[in-house]
């Protein structure tokens, strides 16, 4: 199964949704990227993040990422694996129901699970992180720990990835080649990082 599902909304991070799908389709995976309420064709507004030395990331408007299939159409049984990109996105699709039940779905079924960033706000209102490791954007951390998730602290670097069981976490896009290298060696891949 080659298949790979990509949960995206307006003002996704523009890099943590962009490079993912791009490097997934590099290695030879199919990757449907859906958003609630949009079908193939429509796209998403992105944002991009930077640290620029301010006590937050700053935010500028990103590109158009185009979505390539239908939301609707969604049947976790045809996915090998789930990436839930950063951003804004995260803090409003957790509060649709259909994008909670599929975070569980994969998760039940055993199934690779990436976020990173905000991302891990879909983990936290799916209820999947009790007793687990991960990490995420700093600003995330009370919502993690309040879900019973032990947070791993990456200090200023935020370019590791935390690996518990079928779960891949990183805190912000500088992890990119760690998170997305940890994510498929959980699809089968032979990455040598």
């Amino acid at each position: 199964m080659k298949k790979i599902l990509l949960l995206a909304g307006d003002y996704v991070e523009d890099y943590e949704v962009m490079v993912p799908f791009q490097m997934l389709l590099m290695l030879g995976y199919e990757v449907h990227a859906v958003c609630p309420g949009k079908k193939a064709g429509d796209f998403v507004r992105t944002a991009v993040h930077d640290f620029e030395g301010d006590q937050t990331y700053s935010e500028k408007r990103g590109h158009n990422f185009a979505i390539n299939h239908d939301f609707d159409k969604v049947d976790v049984a045809d996915y090998a694996g789930l990436v839930v990109p950063g951003g804004r996105a995260p803090e409003y699709l957790r509060l649709n129901e259909r994008v909670l039940e599929i975070v569980r779905e994969f998760d039940a079924a055993g199934k690779p699970i990436a976020a990173i960033c905000h991302g891990p706000q879909l983990l936290v209102s799916a209820g999947i992180l009790k007793g687990r490791t991960c990490t995420c954007y700093a600003a995330v951390k009370p919502d993690v720990v309040a879900a019973g998730a032990t947070w791993h602290d990456f200090n200023a670097t935020a370019s590791n990835a935390v690996v518990d069981g079928n779960l891949v976490t990183a805190p912000a896009w500088p992890a990119h080649p760690a998170w997305i290298a940890a994510f498929v060696k959980l699809l089968g891949a032979q990455i040598s990082i």
